[in-house]
This record gives C-alpha cells, structure tokens and sequence, in this order.
C-alpha cells in the first residue's frame, strides 16, 4: 500500500459538498476582491486565536514581508532569526533590504535557540523573528524578554502552528504580530497560496491594512508604498469551510504522533520529536532525527513507496543567497539538516498506513 506524505484529495473528497457550495456562493455574488467572505474569516480566525486583528493576505511569505514593513523595518536594520527553518523568514527580512542574523536552534524542539539569540543582538537589532517549527511553539517568555530587554519588535513565524498554543497561549498573539500560512501543506490548507497577519496593536493593524491594498485607503489614493498583499474572497470562503475543521484535524494528528512515538521509541540511531508539556503541539510535521545515514534511509523509505521530506538539507546561514554576510557557525542548525526527516502524519492518515511507516523504519534499522 502506497503511504504519501500527504493526502490533500482525501480531505477534500470528505467536504467536497461543503466546498463546492462556498465556490458557488463566491461565483455568483460577483465579489472576487475583498468583501464579506474575507471580512468573515478574519474575524472568525481572530475569535480562535483571541486577538484583536486578523488580516487576511496572499500568502505566508507576505504576511512576514507585511509584518516587516508595517514595523518600519528597513535599511540599516538587523533581525534575528533562526536558521534552521524555511526560507522565506530570513528572505523577507533581506527583500526590505534589513540584515538577517542567524541564530542556532533547540537540539530538541527544533525552534529558535534564546540564549543563542541573545549573543547576537547589536545596536542594530530592530526585531526577532522566532519561528515556530513543524507546529511547536518557540520558548515565548525568552524570545519576549529578550525583546523587552533590548526594545525589538518581535513577529512570530506560525507559518506551520495554527492552534497550537504556549502555556495556554496561542501561537502568534503574544509577539507584536505574528504570521500564518495556509499553504496546501499547512493544518488548514488554501487551494493555493494564502496567508493571514495577526496583531493585537491597533496601529500595526492598520498599517497593515493599509501596506496590503498599495498603501491605499481609497482607490487611486496612495498613504505608502505597499504591495498587493490581499487575500482573495474564493480562498476566504473554501478556508472558512476548513476552519470548522481544524480542532479536529489538530487531534487527529496528534494521535497520530502519540501512536508513531509509541512505536518509534527506543530504536538505536533514531530519536521521534518531543512535545514540550508546556505546548499544545499541532504535530505539522512529524520530524526524526536520523544520527547516521539519513540520506539512505529516506531513499529506503522511497522505495517502499512512503513519502516523506527533508525540511530542511541547508541551513539558511549557508545558502549561496547569504554568503555576503558575517560568517557564523551554528553546529546544533548544521546537524539537524543533516539529520532530520519527516514522515507522514496528516489527519486522513490510517491505522494500517502508520504501522507500514512504522514496519518500514524498523525493517531499515534491523539491516543496519
């Protein structure tokens, strides 16, 4: 039996009536630039994740790009972010034309190391960009003392994290913003690319607003220079359906990662990823550490035809794009892109299917 990475078909062949009846309500109301379907969202993401603002935009990547320049980030400028996680947090903060500073990451929860980031703040520091990988959140209370310390700006990367909670606390309201991806891959999935800035400050919030429509507040009438960040009413409607959703996805795959765990522990060369007690975990990814050929043991997993991913083979501090800046070494960065992969663990995923996965790996480590 075939076991992909990822089954989008399988979720959606389960609300396909509901889907089809919000693509039906968008076509005929004519309204496919903002409207009452993108007003509805925002304000049922912003009840879930109790914060004031939620604004929708055209991607992941641009909600970070929107966060950077409704803080004034810019020239001159340095933000502090992790490298060992997608590119676009670090290529935003390089796109406003700031300087991206690496910082190294937790061995065990993958996310932005503190003290580690605490090292490299300078008087040029304008903001940290902690990340909260693979739907785990970063250690919040360091990342805002650490802010408040030194007065930075901090926009959190919940790219991979929404529902996921900090000590009772959702992912993305305790920073000044914090950003979300509703890419295909991500727990609530756009058909396409979607994103979502969300604020509890009231001026951020509308200077966001205003950056995402052109720096326009009327038509034609330009405050700022901003881009064409806007989420589209379809996407709105088809993830309003999803939305419904979510708390059920979110506890599906963490019984997913619960039985995976139960399974996977105690194999010699291979260490399943921890959900610290103080998170709820949304389990995005299903992240291993591999100590010794890991390379091979995705190749096997291939040939057995179970999909799984490297997030992510090179760290940013060494992607050819940022050898201009200050060479650094970050070891703990460095061996997780030499270890890490990420096996199935999405909702629709079975009982049967999990236990291949898991007669796979073990079938692999025995031969070693």
């Amino acid at each position: 039996m075939k076991v992909p990475l990822l089954d989008l078909q399988k979720q959606s062949a389960e609300l396909e009536s509901h889907l089809t009846e919000a693509f039906r309500r968008v076509l005929q109301s004519g309204q496919f630039i903002g409207g009452p379907e993108v007003e509805r969202f925002e304000q049922a993401v912003a009840r879930l994740l109790g914060v004031s603002h939620a604004i929708g935009v055209s991607s992941g990547t641009d909600a970070i790009l929107l966060a950077l320049m409704a803080l004034d980030i810019g020239p001159g400028d340095e933000v502090i972010c992790p490298s060992f996680t997608f590119f676009a947090t670090a290529g935003c903060v390089a796109r406003v034309g700031a300087t991206p500073v690496f910082a190294d990451s937790c061995p065990v929860c993958f996310n932005i190391d503190v003290a580690d980031a605490r090292r490299r703040v300078t008087g040029r520091t304008a903001a940290i960009i902690p990340v909260h990988l693979f739907g785990q959140c970063a250690d919040m209370d360091g990342v805002m003392a650490l802010a408040s310390e030194h007065g930075l700006a901090v926009i959190e990367d919940a790219a991979q994290a929404i529902g996921a909670t900090y000590k009772g606390r959702m992912a993305g309201s305790t920073g000044d913003c914090g950003t979300f991806s509703f890419y295909p891959s991500k727990n609530l999935s756009a058909f396409g690319e979607a994103g979502l800035l969300v604020s509890n400050d009231d001026q951020l919030a509308a200077a966001a607003r205003l950056l995402r429509n052109h720096g326009a507040e009327s038509r034609y009438f330009h405050k700022k220079v901003g881009g064409n960040f806007r989420l589209d009413p379809l996407q709105a409607a088809l993830l309003s359906v999803k939305l419904d959703h979510l708390e059920s996805y979110s506890r599906r795959r963490e019984c997913n990662a619960k039985y995976y765990s139960s399974q996977l522990g105690g194999i010699e060369g291979l260490t399943p990823p921890v959900a610290h007690p103080q998170n709820q975990h949304t389990w995005n990814q299903y992240t291993l550490r591999i100590r010794s050929r890991r390379d091979a043991f995705r190749d096997f997993l291939a040939s057995q035809d179970i999909g799984c991913e490297i997030y992510y083979p090179l760290p940013l501090h060494l992607q050819e794009c940022f050898s201009a800046l200050e060479k650094t070494h970050l070891p703990v960065s460095e061996r997780l892109a030499r270890e890490c992969v990420s096996i199935p663990i999405y909702p629709e995923l079975t009982r049967e299917q999990m236990d291949i996965v898991i007669g796979a790996t073990v079938d692999f480590f025995r031969r070693e």
